[in-house]
């Protein structure tokens, strides 16, 4: 199977049929030959990365670029983001040798429209979202027929059941630490001497945006500081079937 076999720009396999072959070819696989099988059989320049440069991020960040440091990278920089994460990702970008990163920033049409005080996320966090990190990254996705997610089944009660190859938006992401427990990647971070995020000493378990993360306390689930006080736990780039198309927002 090679990266030919599914292209959004021409005839091929419909992506539903293309994720269940690559599911059944690849059932075996660890977590690296997966992601390095991935790249340079399955789909080749047509699969990106997409990362936060957040907690746990390079441990795929590494995998991917012992495959191919000149795989696509795509970081969502909303402009929120804490300096701590900025610098993480570009000491990552340095010790990884990683040569195609692509920071992707909102329009700023759409910030001078929706969000032109800089203060959306206090009043409505999912339009937020919307305008910061879904459409920006939605637009530079119609370039991929596929992407890896850092997602694990262990993280949210809605990740349970997360395959490692799923189909949104008529793209195959790849889940590649689906079946991954958090005591994994503390190991992988172990064994490969990988730099943690400096903000995870800080009691800042999940890192995303600077205005809607908040430090976890002993005993709380790692996404509790996440958008706390509010009924969200995704940010909505893996919601763009669902949750994006009624609120206004034209991604």
């Amino acid at each position: 199977m090679t990266a030919l076999a599914l292209n959004t720009q021409g005839p091929g396999l419909d992506p539903d049929r293309f994720a269940r072959i690559l599911e059944q070819k690849y059932e075996n696989l660890g977590a690296r030959e997966l992601v390095s099988r991935s790249i340079n059989d399955a789909f080749a320049d047509r699969i990106t990365l997409v990362s936060s440069f957040g907690s746990g991020s390079a441990v795929l960040l590494h995998m991917v670029a012992q495959a191919d440091k000149r795989t696509p990278v795509l970081f969502v920089d909303t402009g929120k983001h804490f300096g701590e994460t900025l610098r993480y990702r570009d000491q990552l970008i340095d010790q990884l040798s990683l040569q195609n990163v692509t920071s992707l920033k909102p329009l700023e049409g759409d910030l001078s429209i929706h969000d032109p005080q800089g203060i959306l996320w206090s009043q409505n966090s999912i339009a937020c979202c919307a305008i910061r990190k879904v459409a920006p990254l939605y637009a530079a996705l119609q370039n991929y027929d596929a992407w890896f997610t850092g997602r694990r089944r262990d993280q949210t009660d809605s990740r349970q059941a997360l395959p490692r190859f799923e189909v949104a938006d008529g793209k195959i992401k790849v889940n590649a630490l689906a079946n991954w427990t958090a005591e994994m990647v503390e190991d992988y971070f172990n064994e490969f001497k990988l730099p943690k995020h400096p903000l995870e000493a800080d009691g800042f378990l999940s890192i995303g945006c600077m205005t809607c993360t908040d430090r976890v306390v002993a005993g709380e689930d790692p996404r509790a500081g996440r958008w706390r006080g509010h009924n969200k736990t995704e940010c909505g780039i893996h919601l763009i079937d669902t949750e994006f198309r009624n609120i206004g927002i034209d991604i």
